[in-house]
């Protein structure tokens, strides 16, 4: 029994490096789970452009959102893990996707397969153009004279926008202010460009051409001290919101079970493609940066933690399931 277990063993392993040596043969389909036009959609192709250039064929941006990303997550939670099936991913797979929607029944350490991660940035509080305030302490006195009056955009309940707004929320003294969710990044901006509701924190690529087009304001970033991205505006320290400090970040995953060789080919093109100029220029002028992991275990062991740090401040929410 010992030998035709080692046999097996064996065999697995050779068929993983025969894999892995042909891989990718054909297209590979990358799953974003907001739809064109958002934060997480350019930088998927921004990168995913260059590391089909690398890998010899190209990378297919798939976009399916709904349900907070989970419909993205679970169909590639449930592909075959041989590679053609990726998922553009961050914190919320790692639980705070089971705390607020019913039909999330996969989990980020058991169902995924972690890679690297391909960008941060800070995120934008940008409100209407006609909003009364004109900075950061301004909107905390106002939303704190007039609890649930003011009005918030996400892009999806319990996804980054959303928790964004509850953890300045919180580190404000325990704002109220009335959610109003959205499937996607896009729309979501856009109704506080059309006045429809009052404020958001949002993704640079998102805020940024409605913000130059005038059609809204930016008041600071999400990031305790000013981004080298965005100089002009404050952080939240100097804005009066010293406990705030929130980054969002997307990284690549795959259905567990995908070979290590296969993982690290990827791992090997990402990195790559974040260190080219041209990719980094593109990502910067999004309002991104580059942000290759250090290696494959570093990676799955630091997006776990942040998987965690989301979860607890999801129940901290309080948000409810869908």
């Amino acid at each position: 029994m010992f030998k035709r277990f080692a046999l097996s063993l064996l065999l697995a392993g050779l068929a993983g490096g025969a894999m892995a040596q042909s891989y990718p043969a054909r297209p590979v389909t990358l799953v974003v789970g907001f739809p064109p036009g958002g934060g997480a959609d350019a930088v998927a192709r921004i990168v995913a452009d260059k590391v089909g250039k690398i890998l010899g064929q190209p990378l297919l941006v798939d976009n399916r959102p709904g349900a907070g990303t989970t419909l993205a997550s679970e169909h590639v939670a449930r592909a075959a893990p041989d590679g053609y099936t990726l998922l553009l991913g961050s914190a919320n797979i790692y639980g705070s996707d089971q705390l607020l929607y019913k039909s999330a029944r996969y989990d980020g350490a058991r169902n995924f397969t972690g890679i690297t991660r391909w960008s941060s940035a800070p995120m934008l509080l940008a409100v209407r153009k006609d909003f009364p305030g004109q900075g950061v302490g301004d909107l905390v006195a106002l939303a704190r004279s007039q609890p649930d009056k003011l009005s918030y955009s996400s892009s999806g309940a319990g996804v980054i926008t959303h928790l964004a707004t509850l953890s300045f929320a919180g580190a404000s003294g325990g704002l109220r202010m009335l959610h109003v969710p959205f499937k996607g990044g896009a729309p979501s901006i856009q109704a506080v460009a059309a006045g429809d509701v009052d404020l958001t924190f949002g993704t640079p690529p998102s805020v940024l051409p409605l913000a130059q087009a005038g059609k809204l304001r930016m008041l600071a970033v999400s990031t305790a001290e000013r981004s080298p991205l965005f100089p002009e505006l404050p952080g939240m320290k100097e804005s009066g919101v010293p406990g705030f400090d929130y980054t969002f970040w997307f990284g690549l995953f795959a259905p567990a079970g995908l070979p290590e060789e296969v993982a690290r080919k990827l791992f090997d093109a990402s990195t790559k493609a974040l260190e080219d100029p041209d990719v980094k220029a593109r990502l910067a002028k999004q309002g991104n940066l580059a942000a290759p992991s250090a290696s494959l275990e570093e990676f799955r062991a630091w997006a776990l933690k942040e998987g965690q740090e989301s979860k607890a401040l999801t129940q901290r929410s309080g948000a409810g399931l869908q």
